[in-house]
């Protein structure tokens, strides 16, 4: 069975927006003996494998005064929230840093799928968090410096503006006709591999103009019915992807299809069974994407 939420998305880490408001309760949330800090490596995260090929998260304790950890200037750990009770920050690491003991680098994809679902909404947050401060230590709006506010949930300038971190969204489609589902192969991709069309929505346009807007561009297919399905965040570097199914226009030729050279390769009708068991050579998404989700979702279906 599917979960009802796409991965990533579960809702099961306690933001804190209190603690993080306060300087002191940030200071007393790092004092704390049941805290733990999760570090990551650019994009990559720290996990383990048990005895029963069980993967998690490695974390360490805290140690220190929070406020000398950033008294050079740094973004110092983000204040990610609690997870059962106990608070969790998160940390930027030089490129050559060695695991946490008992731990590996890996990327989020390859564990994503084996992680608990706070687990991963952890990953997400910390990724999107640090990977916004990387771009936002200037003001857009006069270049002056910018510092880390509110556990690493904002930022100010000296001028007394307020930078949050910013998420751009996209749309994703799952197209069903006749019991088939249109995916598409992305130009940079390795052939085989295919998956739903998407795209980002562009400015003063709904997600609903965006989806169909999308398909159209990538495909050439107009779209009848659009319907919202679910959300993710999708943290690399800062994308939210907006989940729709979709038909065709009443009067679209499913065989009409135009490939945008650009972007799309190629594009193919795929039966539930051939989403279930692919083809020799054909690669679907991955375990962690809506993208598998909306189609482990069609498929379960059936016909």
């Amino acid at each position: 069975m599917t979960v009802e939420v796409p991965p990533f998305a579960s809702a099961r880490l306690d933001r804190d927006a209190v603690t993080r408001m306060h300087p002191e309760h940030l200071e007393a949330a790092w004092a704390e003996s049941t805290t733990r800090v999760l570090q990551l490596r650019g994009a990559e995260i720290p996990v383990a494998r048990g005895a029963s090929e069980k993967t998690s998260l490695v974390l360490i304790n805290a140690t220190g005064s929070l406020a000398s950890l950033r008294a050079d200037g740094s973004v110092g750990p983000v204040y990610l929230g609690r997870r059962d009770g106990a608070p969790v920050f998160a940390e930027l690491v030089s490129e050559g840093a060695a695991p946490p003991a008992g731990g590996e680098w890996w990327h989020p994809f390859q564990a994503g799928a084996q992680l608990s679902d706070v687990e991963r909404e952890m990953v997400a947050v910390a990724s999107a968090l640090l990977r916004w401060h990387e771009s936002a230590a200037f003001s857009p709006r006069n270049g002056e410096p910018t510092t880390a506010v509110q556990g690493g949930w904002a930022r100010h300038s000296a001028d007394g503006s307020e930078f949050f971190p910013r998420t751009d969204p996209a749309v994703i489609v799952l197209i069903e006709h006749e019991n088939r589902v249109l995916l598409g192969s992305n130009t940079l991709w390795e052939s085989g591999r295919f998956s739903l069309l998407a795209g980002f929505v562009e400015a003063g346009e709904s997600l609903e103009q965006a989806a169909i807007r999308e398909v159209f561009e990538e495909s050439g297919v107009r779209l009848g019915d659009v319907r919202y399905q679910a959300s993710q965040p999708w943290p690399f570097p800062r994308s939210l992807m907006i989940g729709f199914r979709a038909t065709l226009a009443p009067d679209a030729d499913p065989h009409d299809l135009v490939p945008d050279p650009q972007e799309i390769s190629e594009l193919r009708w795929f039966s539930r069974a051939q989403v279930r068991n692919p083809d020799p050579g054909i690669t679907l998404p991955a375990g962690t994407s809506i993208a598998r989700w909306l189609l482990d979702r069609w498929v379960d279906e059936g016909d």
